[in-house]
């Protein structure tokens, strides 16, 4: 008799590296114009995806999509909710699918939590929470519909699982704490559907939120004595744990919340 745990060629997973392409799979990328969200779409593009760029500067995206093989400029303000399902129906239009969706885009507000204002506070919450939501939501609509599963990958932060208070920012770490959250209940939803949920939460690195505090070097020696390895983080470093979570070889991984913050949330 065989065992019924043993795979057959033909239904076999993919083997080591293998298991981390992207061949035929269909990814969106928020805030994908610079930064953190333009190295994921690169690096998805590099396994094998298609990939739907979006963010609010069109002119960078169609740079970008001209550099990378059958990706898709959409600019999309996900401050504006009437904006928020444009890249999944753009994804579902070109490609006939969504596989993977990484919510990267986010935004801050630097200011003590009794001077912020209430208008402000929303905002980052539209922006680093709602938007998030809404993009999954709807991408699992369309992943339900096939039977085909997916991948969502959230962005939070290390801000998302601890505290800071020397850089106020009560807005964006409430966003980061609720996307880690929201992260743990939509993939406790979907599971049993073959969608996986999981967050990645960074430390610091350089980025248009960051470029501020680490172009100086006062901010930079801040970031090392409270980080484990001693150094910020550098874009490559993600690349890792982005393919890991977008792809296969994190098949039995849902809910998970992957710190790659050089060690800050182990001091």
């Amino acid at each position: 008799m065989t065992d019924q745990r043993s795979e057959t060629a033909s239904n076999a997973p993919p083997l080591g590296v293998d298991a981390f392409r992207l061949d035929g799979k269909v990814a969106i990328v928020t805030g994908a114009s610079s930064g953190l969200g333009e190295r994921f779409a690169r690096v998805l593009a590099a396994a094998g995806a298609r990939v739907v760029l979006t963010a609010r500067r069109l002119d960078r995206l169609e740079r970008l999509a001209a550099e990378l093989d059958g990706a898709v400029a959409v600019a999309c303000d996900l401050s504006r909710g009437e904006e928020l399902e444009r890249p999944v129906q753009r994804a579902i239009e070109e490609f006939g699918q969504v596989d993977i969706v990484v919510n990267n885009a986010g935004m801050e507000s630097s200011a003590l939590a009794v001077d912020e204002k209430v208008t402000c506070f929303r905002q980052v919450l539209d922006v680093n929470l709602v938007a998030p939501f809404v993009l999954a939501r709807t991408a699992a609509r369309d992943m339900l519909a096939r039977g085909a599963g997916g991948s969502i990958v959230n962005i939070a932060s290390i801000l998302g699982l601890v505290g800071l208070g020397q850089i106020p920012q009560a807005s964006y770490t409430a966003s980061k704490g609720g996307l880690v959250n929201l992260t743990r209940e939509l993939s406790a939803q979907w599971a049993r559907n073959g969608i996986r949920v999981n967050a990645i939460a960074p430390g610091f690195f350089g980025s248009e939120i960051t470029q501020g505090m680490l172009a100086e070097e006062r901010g930079r020696r801040w970031v090392a004595r409270h980080t484990a390895i001693g150094r910020q983080g550098l874009p490559h470093e993600l690349d890792g744990a982005l393919l890991f979570l977008a792809s296969d070889a994190s098949s039995y991984v849902t809910g998970a919340i992957l710190p790659v913050d050089g060690g800050w949330t182990s001091i």
